[in-house]
């Protein structure tokens, strides 16, 4: 298995308040049944649920994890164990696809980066832009499968990734969920609970996973991966507690994105028409799509460093050098409102680059828009401005 990680506890970056909870509930014999695990993308949250899985089934636990050596353990750690099932979203070519259908990849892709976001798993199945779902087939074949007796574990365990994308299929399984097999065990890894259905939400026990520290990131890059400490810092401060970005990051080539968002301010601050167009038309489009999605975060990550700085709370920020100067500057110069209202452009424009938007047309929107904020909406005037760039 050279090159996959293993799956115990201690495998996974931070997080070490929710570990100590998940084993505690081991020892004390108050496993739920139905656990949502809920966090953001790249936050952990399915290498938590094997994890917690595998320690659940461990014939040797020690205090705080499995033990990693015994025949549980050996199983799960390829994911081949006879009573771990696992569902998730598929792209689905016909209407009879299972998730087992393409259960050789996926456990490839998670053994590979269980931190793995579904654009991830989407470049694994070559699935270009086709919608993701769980589909009605899956639904019944999970039913068949838990059906069945376990053939070696104490526990059988499902482990559902996404299951916002089960839809209204969803209620096939409630029965099985609010009623199900002895000594079976449901562990859903959601991204999104809005979108969740309700009648799942209420039959099961919430874990919420956080996103992780900067640090977090930083030490796996360093530890995991081997990146230098300066480019793991800059790395995890664009990556925003999103391990999945950040292995993105490593992949992509590294772009000045400081002196690009230096340059594009300047122009929108002062309203620099001709400038900003030229900016949309050729600087942004030739980044591509990941570079332009990995901008934006850089982007919205420094001005939430200004409105660390504005509220007294310096001590949190991540910058320095020339970096950190440029936040100072620029904070004393534009209000709280004005960098909240651009951190929600920001946003939008983000969403929008993930879904393969024109992006000379939402750069200028973007812009554009960001001019009415920071020159128009306050009297700023050009001596201040030309302070802060």
């Amino acid at each position: 298995m050279s090159g996959y990680i293993d799956m115990q506890f201690k495998d996974i970056i931070g997080h070490h308040a929710i570990k100590t909870h998940l084993v505690q509930t081991v020892k004390d014999n108050r496993v739920s049944h139905a656990q949502l695990f809920l966090g953001k993308e790249g936050s952990g949250g399915l290498a938590v649920a094997v994890a917690y899985a595998q320690y659940i089934n461990c014939t040797q636990p020690s205090d705080n994890d499995s033990c990693g050596s015994c025949s549980s353990c050996r199983k799960y750690e390829k994911l081949i164990h006879p009573d771990l099932h696992f569902s998730y979203p598929f792209f689905a070519s016909g209407e009879k696809d299972v998730a087992t259908t393409y259960l050789d990849i996926w456990r490839t892709a998670f053994l590979t980066n269980p931190y793995m976001g579904l654009d991830y798993w989407r470049h694994q199945l070559e699935a270009g832009n086709k919608q993701a779902n769980i589909n009605i087939a899956e639904a019944h074949d999970i039913i068949k499968k838990l059906s069945l007796k376990a053939f070696e574990a104490e526990y059988k365990v499902l482990i559902m990734w996404l299951p916002e994308y089960l839809q209204t299929q969803g209620n096939a399984l409630l029965k099985l969920i609010e009623e199900p097999p002895e000594k079976t065990l449901f562990l859903l890894v959601s991204e999104n609970q809005d979108r969740i259905l309700n009648t799942i939400i209420s039959r099961t026990q919430l874990v919420k996973i956080p996103k992780f520290s900067s640090d977090d990131v930083r030490q796996f890059l360093v530890s995991e991966k081997s990146v230098p400490e300066d480019r793991a810092n800059e790395i995890a401060f664009i990556a925003d507690g999103n391990m999945q970005t950040a292995i993105n990051l490593l992949e992509e080539e590294t772009h000045p994105y400081f002196e690009l968002l230096i340059n594009w301010l300047r122009f929108v601050v002062t309203d620099s028409g001709l400038n900003i167009i030229r900016f949309c038309e050729e600087d942004f489009p030739k980044l591509g799509r990941e570079n332009q999605k990995n901008f934006l975060l850089y982007t919205i990550n420094v001005f939430r460093q200004v409105l660390l700085i504005q509220t007294g709370l310096s001590q949190l920020v991540l910058l320095k050098g020339d970096e950190l100067d440029f936040t100072q500057k620029f904070g004393d110069n534009f209000k709280s409102e004005q960098l909240e209202a651009a951190i929600g452009l920001l946003e939008k424009t983000h969403y929008k680059v993930e879904r393969n938007a024109n992006p000379k047309i939402l750069f200028l929107d973007l812009s554009l828009q960001l001019v009415l904020i920071f020159k128009y909406q306050m009297e700023i005037s050009k001596n201040s401005i030309d302070q802060g760039l």
